[in-house]
């Protein structure tokens, strides 16, 4: 079974992000998707074909889990945004827990947003540790290194430049800031419920 594109286009509009911004984003998405099918398919292939072993199977091995995060990711980026957001429910799940673990909502965002404006490419990501049943934020560099094994990411902000640049230039903040605005707060508590 091949993986499918989602459809983001209902984020067109969505305040603080042009829409040439925003399709130019669901593009480069397309085509981690579009990638990560050719590398299934061709490890399959060499896998039948007994280049298991060879450095070309392991090539494409670790290329595989960039194109698929560069895909998941995007796809929980972009579900975690809505033109319609609102406020953080405070009496919800995770509002509580961000304010046990963090001491309150505000230190969090600060811990977040600062995360996020770290010099680099990558993601910043508010993740559930359910075993210790803890919050972090973490960076992970480009899409592969940092994530926390085991734990669900809750909260996914994009810190590559093409997620900013058209229209925030260098101004990372600013755009962090526009997507606090856009937070759908209920699929992030639906996701901690998972």
């Amino acid at each position: 079974m091949a993986y499918e594109t989602k459809n983001f286009e209902s984020l067109i509009g969505l305040k603080g992000f042009s829409d040439t911004l925003l399709k130019n984003h669901f593009t480069l998405y397309q085509g981690y998707v579009t990638n990560t099918n050719k590398l299934v398919d061709a490890l399959a292939i060499m896998l039948k074909d007994g280049k298991a072993g060879t450095p070309e199977y392991a090539e494409l091995k670790r290329r595989f889990g960039w194109e698929f995060n560069g895909m998941r990711l995007h796809e929980l980026y972009f579900g975690n945004m809505a033109k319609d957001s609102k406020p953080a429910d405070t009496k919800g799940r995770l509002s509580k827990k961000i304010v046990e673990d963090f001491g309150s909502f505000e230190n969090w965002a600060k811990d977040f947003k600062s995360t996020g404006t770290m010099r680099g490419i990558g993601w910043t990501i508010l993740y559930y540790d359910s075993s210790a049943k803890k919050l972090f934020n973490v960076w992970v560099n480009e899409h592969d290194f940092g994530h926390l094994a085991g734990a669900a990411p809750l909260l996914i902000l994009d810190v590559f430049e093409h997620a900013y640049i058209t229209d925030y230039g260098l101004k990372k903040a600013d755009y962090i800031e526009a997507f606090f605005s856009a937070i759908n707060w209920k699929v992030v508590e639906e996701r901690m419920n998972v």
